[in-house]
């Protein structure tokens, strides 16, 4: 897809001077003032419609940090327009549910995803693969071999619905995804969620690279949660290896 180039993005309303070489995406936007103390030269893009963006230096180059809250028609807004200033690389980083053999507090890596989301296909039909950037992933297995915390490798599902596909509260719904989760085992997924899809196929089309680094944060059987110590740790660890992976890429 032949896409020109933006001076000011719509909405995230970054210019082309705000924005770095490489692009971490997040869905918090509180991740984005506990990134900031991991660059140096830190610039905050003032925020618009909630959304939160800062760049800033790490290992002698410029990346953007920008936050997207939740799902994929957002985050591909989100990284469309960052393509549009200029950005060819882009990763995720946040948090996943983990499928087995992932646990929580692991690290669970995107080689590709299940399109069960919508916004996919606007950018490509269904048949076309959701496939991480290999470059990319080659670097952060590099990155992840380097660390002590147990991390994994495969194929995420992305899906729309959190409460009617992901996490059942309880009663006939909670039963109903117990079953589709049985589905996401057998097809040998390693962690859902909400965005992952869509980034990889648009990223593609668009001729970028993409890739998806997260915490396992959820256990998809039991639902229960990582506590906000281990969290802390984890999250400080996946903000290193993502700065690390994206100004490591060869340009």
């Amino acid at each position: 897809m032949n896409e020109e180039q933006s001076s000011t993005a719509w909405y995230i309303g970054a210019d082309k001077s705000e924005v770095g070489e490489a692009a971490i995406l997040v869905g918090d936007p509180a991740r984005i003032a506990r990134i900031a103390t991991h660059m140096s030269d830190v610039h905050f893009v003032p925020e618009n419609r909630g959304l939160k963006t800062v760049t800033g230096t790490y290992a002698g180059k410029r990346v953007t940090v920008s936050a997207f809250g939740m799902g994929a028609p957002i985050a591909t807004i989100v990284l469309h327009e960052l393509f549009a200033l200029g950005i060819r690389n882009f990763l995720r980083i946040g948090t996943a549910m983990a499928i087995p053999p992932a646990k929580i507090g692991d690290f669970v890596l995107a080689d590709g995803a299940l399109r069960a989301d919508g916004t996919s296909n606007s950018y490509a039909p269904l048949g076309y693969p959701a496939i991480a950037d290999f470059t990319l992933n080659t670097v952060l297995r590099k990155k992840l071999s380097g660390s002590s915390r147990p991390w994994h490798a495969g194929i995420y599902g992305t899906y729309d619905g959190f409460y009617t596909e992901m996490f059942g509260l309880s009663g006939k719904r909670r039963e109903m995804i117990g079953a589709l989760k049985q589905d996401i085992e057998r097809m040998g997924l390693i962690g859902t969620d909400m965005e992952t899809s869509a980034l990889l196929v648009a990223a593609r089309v668009l001729g970028a690279r993409c890739s998806t680094l997260c915490v396992a944060t959820v256990d998809a059987h039991s639902q229960a949660k990582i506590d906000d110590a281990a969290m802390e740790i984890a999250e400080a660890e996946l903000f290193d290896i993502a700065l690390s992976a994206l100004t490591a890429l060869p340009a």
